[in-house]
């Protein structure tokens, strides 16, 4: 490995105001609250109702968040090897570049910054923005400042309440992000600290005075039962293979809900003492909010039989598990648990996606003003562009001529995604293995716990879910293949680009 690749990349101290450059500002709290904050978000307190209704069992509800577990923790456990080798800025893109090609980090890269982080920064900020119309009627997807204008049969554009302060949320902590790294840390601790509070408080409540004999008899007298399961339109199988299948689409939920806990190791440059502070923040934060995570569905089913969490209103479990005691409360606690938790992970993902998009306009493939550093040591161009085409993502609409019901296109270019960054996943983590052998002495502060065999339960895992969604989810899969393939032609470009300005 050439000596660029060994040394952990220039950064200044916290406060020193010597030229731009990286400023080591995070310790190993700001970096576990970082993987935290990404990961709680509002998918905890809904997706759980979309995954029983596919499971249709409590005790395999559990045991597929227990699946989310494990291969949470043993993605993490397998990048913090490669977070200790190269702690620079970039993170997964810079793990294939590395490992694979320049391509292959391209690619990754291409489909975080038009799809994965925009598109999840849109959603949250969306999700934000509802959740306040708990608190405030006025702010409503169906309160149009612009009233949608159809672009196609299928596809419109507008501007509502909801969506003018979902780009607020946005700009807000775009701005907030451009101090520097010292600023979005005390938003990123305070908020997390927040989401936190509210998940224990609801589990607390949800495990003592929302429990009940009636919903724990109905959950757990045959919490294993099988029955016929849909998996797909038109598709129902039953038994062994029925339940394989279900608990694999079941982890779209799940995944997603606890997704994004890699986002720690973009803003690698920033840590204090990475070498240590990096594995460390992986393990401690995933295992912490996938034990929480646990516990929550533990909390749903002894507050609410399984019948009652399909069908909660809107798929908003928490909010039905509160309203057993605060009737007419519940509903706005939970929404302002849910503002607080979507608020700090759009500040978690805001701060991070800026530095991959950083790292990629270092080596060329992306516009060049986003590779500089402003005032503050930390990308302003990228925080911007990548905070222009978030808000961009919050505009479209998707439009059903049946129903006459609008949703929203990153919705759809999310679930495209899914399998997509899965795939994305098992590569990461095939780079250990590659790095192992074709870079054998290069130092390893940190070696992958239970290798070979960790990180090839994730691969193993991984790609039977990847395999499974391909087989039974085809219309959200492949579609998440050709915005990847999109990238080989811009990926041309760029290096055509960036040779002829040299």
């Amino acid at each position: 490995m050439e000596q660029s690749e060994t040394t952990i990349s220039p950064a200044t101290n916290c406060t020193t105001k010597e030229a731009p450059a990286f400023k080591r500002c995070l310790g190993l709290f700001d970096s576990v609250m970082v993987v935290v904050g990404v990961m709680i978000g509002s998918g905890i307190f809904i997706v759980s109702a979309e995954m029983s209704r596919a499971i249709g069992s409590s005790g395999w509800l559990l045991v597929a968040w227990a699946i989310t577990g494990m291969l949470t923790v043993a993605g993490a456990l397998s990048y913090g090897e490669l977070a200790a080798m190269m702690p620079d800025a970039g993170g997964m893109y810079v793990y294939l570049r590395e490992a694979f090609s320049p391509v292959c980090g391209f690619l990754y890269g291409w489909t975080l910054w038009t799809v994965i982080q925009t598109g999840t920064i849109a959603a949250v900020a969306i999700a934000f923005a509802r959740f306040s119309g708990v608190v405030f009627p006025g702010i409503s997807e169906r309160n149009y400042l612009i009233a949608p204008m159809q672009i196609s049969t299928r596809y419109a554009v507008s501007l509502s309440t909801a969506q003018l302060v979902a780009i607020g949320v946005i700009v807000i902590l775009v701005v907030g992000n451009a101090l520097g790294v010292q600023y979005g840390k005390l938003i990123q601790n305070v908020f997390t600290l927040a989401k936190i509070s509210a998940l224990i408080a609801l589990i607390l409540l949800g495990l003592t005075v929302c429990a009940n004999g009636a919903a724990l008899r109905a959950n757990f007298a045959h919490p294993w039962s099988l029955s016929g399961l849909s998996v797909s339109s038109g598709s129902t199988l039953t038994g062994v293979l029925g339940m394989i299948v279900a608990l694999c689409i079941a982890q779209t939920g799940s995944l997603f809900s606890a997704d994004s806990w890699h986002d720690i190791t973009f803003v690698a440059a920033e840590v204090k003492n990475p070498r240590r502070n990096l594995p460390l923040a992986l393990l401690i934060g995933t295992s912490s909010v996938i034990f929480l995570y646990l516990l929550c569905n533990f909390a749903y089913l002894a507050s609410l039989p399984l019948s009652a969490i399909q069908h909660a209103p809107e798929d908003r479990v928490g909010t039905a598990v509160l309203q057993t005691i605060f009737p007419r409360f519940g509903a706005p606690l939970m929404a302002i648990a849910i503002v607080l938790s979507t608020f700090g992970t759009v500040n978690a993902l805001t701060l991070a996606g800026a530095r991959a998009c950083y790292a990629i306009a270092r080596d060329g493939l992306f516009f060049r003003a986003a590779g500089k550093l402003n005032k503050a040591g930390v990308p302003g161009w990228a925080l911007a562009i990548q905070g222009l085409w978030s808000a961009v993502l919050v505009l479209p609409r998707t439009y059903d001529p049946i129903t006459h019901q609008y949703g929203n296109l990153y919705s759809n270019l999310l679930e495209y995604v899914i399998s997509a960054a899965l795939l994305f996943y098992i590569l990461t983590i095939l780079a250990v293995f590659r790095l192992r052998r074709t870079r054998p002495s290069v130092e390893r502060p940190y070696k992958t716990w239970g290798y070979p065999w960790l990180p090839g339960l994730y691969v193993a895992g991984a790609s039977v879910i990847v395999a499974v969604l391909f087989i039974y989810r085809p219309g959200t899969t492949w579609p998440g293949l050709a915005i990847v393939a999109l990238g080989v032609p811009v990926y041309l470009l760029m290096r055509s680009a960036a040779r002829n300005a040299v």
